[in-house]
């Protein structure tokens, strides 16, 4: 399978998807059509809205977006896609949807038959067995926390290790932890922003010149920086 799993969609003073848009460029070479998008993590802005702001990111890169709210046979859309675009948003409001919709089969199967995966944010998270390492408040009630599982371990994007004076809650180390307890099988690997996972059938690599920072059961998280150790990572 070919995925790139991203933290984030845009930078600080940046335009939108302006940091990602080489990445993104590199990754979908010599695909220019059969473009699909899904837009179903956006919850404040419409639909519309989303997909014009994709399909303006992407035209700047001479790629064309077809979002599947607009479609009038999504499911057909999504068989004869050569790329699918998850975008960010809330991942609960996503995988709401896309339960709803019948897509999470439609897109696993199409993306284990060769068409490449290109997620941000919400979009990385739905990629992983579950949602279950999500930042996101749970604003909807999924069917279940069960996602795509296109790779075998779990994301967490736009991880941070900051830490803020006087709060006495958990830091997100905590709350990976905690996880990582409670699901023994399943590690984490944490996306700082700018940085993203790529597979690329059996090569593994991180983009975005950061380390990441990785959880298991029964070790001391680690920063992640050589590709190799991606390797071990469950497939």
């Amino acid at each position: 399978m070919e995925l790139l799993l991203l933290s984030n969609s845009t930078m600080p003073g940046e335009p939108y998807l302006g940091y990602s848009l080489p990445l993104v460029e590199d990754f979908l070479a010599g695909i220019d059509s059969g473009i699909v998008f899904v837009p179903y993590a956006i919850v404040t802005r419409g639909l519309d809205e989303y997909r014009d702001m994709v399909s303006e990111a992407f035209g700047r890169i001479g790629k064309r977006v077809d979002s599947l709210h607009d479609l009038t046979d999504p499911l057909g859309a999504l068989e004869s896609a050569r790329a699918i675009v998850v975008g960010g948003g809330n991942t609960f409001h996503l995988a709401h949807h896309c339960q709803r919709l019948g897509l999470l089969g439609p897109i696993r199967r199409r993306v284990r038959e060769g068409a490449r995966y290109l997620g941000w944010s919400a979009g990385s998270n739905l990629a992983c067995p579950t949602l279950m390492t999500t930042n996101d408040m749970p604003i909807v009630q999924p069917e279940s926390f069960d996602t795509l599982g296109l790779v075998g371990f779990q994301i967490n994007a736009h991880f941070t290790q900051a830490s803020l004076p006087g709060h006495g809650g958990e830091t997100r180390e905590m709350r990976l932890a905690e996880f990582t307890h409670a699901n023994p099988a399943r590690p984490v690997l944490g996306l700082r922003e700018g940085t993203g996972f790529c597979q690329l059938g059996q090569r593994r690599f991180l983009v975005g010149g950061k380390s990441a920072r990785l959880f298991a059961a029964g070790a001391a998280p680690r920063e992640v920086e050589s590709d190799d150790a991606l390797e071990a990572l469950p497939w």
